[in-house]
């Protein structure tokens, strides 16, 4: 593993979720990689889970972190290349990542989607310039297209809480008051498609495909309730519209999830990658449910993120 962006990077998935299931037993049993090494972390927009998960996971292996908020701790930077810096921006990205990487050892990047220009932002312009000039490894803390950390953490409770071999696995479109990026479930897509002991099927209303480089192997389904049949899992996410890119086509509330929604499949478990609007995108009643994954899933970032500074530390 030389960097960390999407499913591709993750190699034999197999062996990294082992990797991972066993990191989690053993969290601090992995010390010596971490040993005098420093993860850089840079955050271009907010963030909960994967600043604090990132933090703690640095520390279970042994490992500092720093932390720095793009734009609010340091110096504006300009992204364009050529370009007259005689305006409000005051160091180029080149300098800026050629820098920080001389300050750690593994570097993390978050960075978000225009929702305005769909060819920069799925040609990853901003997240490719940061690769171009770090001399680290870079991991994805989330990007304009993808959030491979948070698919990874979702198919570690997948792993931890299934009850057979073979499981049925949904993403349904939910409602949300704001037009979101497609990140989540584009990358969800980009893992569930993969794994071979996942039946994998996305619902969503018409107009709300998403990109078909991610959807390879999935089953597309628009009749919602048709595709929760006999689910085990089902996960919950708002996306704007790919085809007529960051709009909101469609908001009709009868996508949001309640227990009745649920009542065709098996028993299914609950996932959202958090922060969720309750009584929006899905009912208090699924939430506060035995059901419910939700914390656990978000406890699982810790160990998506330390098993991949695992891997990029240890060589």
């Amino acid at each position: 593993m030389q960097n960390f962006t999407s499913f591709a990077d993750a190699g034999d998935y197999k062996a990294l979720l082992q990797q991972a299931l066993e990191v989690k037993a053993n969290p601090y049993g992995y010390q010596h990689i971490g040993k005098n090494k420093t993860v850089g972390l840079i955050f271009f927009n907010p963030s909960l889970r994967t600043r604090l998960s990132s933090i703690k996971a640095a520390y279970n292996l042994g490992a500092q972190a720093w932390v720095l908020n793009a734009g609010a701790d340091s110096w504006t930077l300009e992204m364009a290349d050529g370009v007259v810096m005689n305006g409000g921006t005051q160091e180029h990205i080149k300098e800026a990542i050629a820098v920080m990487s001389q300050y750690c050892d593994v570097l993390g990047v978050r960075t978000f989607p225009t929702l305005t220009d769909r060819e920069a932002d799925y040609s990853e312009e901003v997240f490719n310039k940061i690769l171009k000039y770090a001399t680290v490894p870079v991991i994805s803390l989330e990007s304009a297209t993808l959030h491979p950390l948070q698919s990874f953490a979702d198919l570690i409770t997948v792993a931890e809480h299934k009850q057979k071999e073979r499981v049925k696995v949904v993403l349904t479109w939910a409602p949300h008051v704001r037009a979101l990026p497609q990140c989540v479930p584009n990358s969800f897509a980009d893992w569930f498609s993969e794994v071979d002991w996942v039946d994998f099927v996305i619902t969503h209303p018409e107009g709300y495909e998403l990109a078909p480089q991610f959807t390879k192997g999935a089953h597309i389904e628009y009749d919602q309730r048709k595709a929760l049949e006999g689910a085990d899992f089902v996960q919950a996410k708002n996306w704007s519209s790919y085809l007529d890119y960051g709009q909101v086509l469609s908001n009709d509330p009868a996508w949001m999830l309640t227990p009745e929604h649920l009542a065709e499949t098996h028993n299914a478990r609950f996932l959202h990658c958090l922060p969720v609007r309750r009584n929006v995108e899905v009912s208090d009643a699924i939430l506060d449910s035995p059901n419910s994954l939700v914390i656990q899933e978000a406890g699982n970032r810790v160990f998506s993120m330390q098993t991949v500074l695992h891997e990029l530390l240890k060589s």
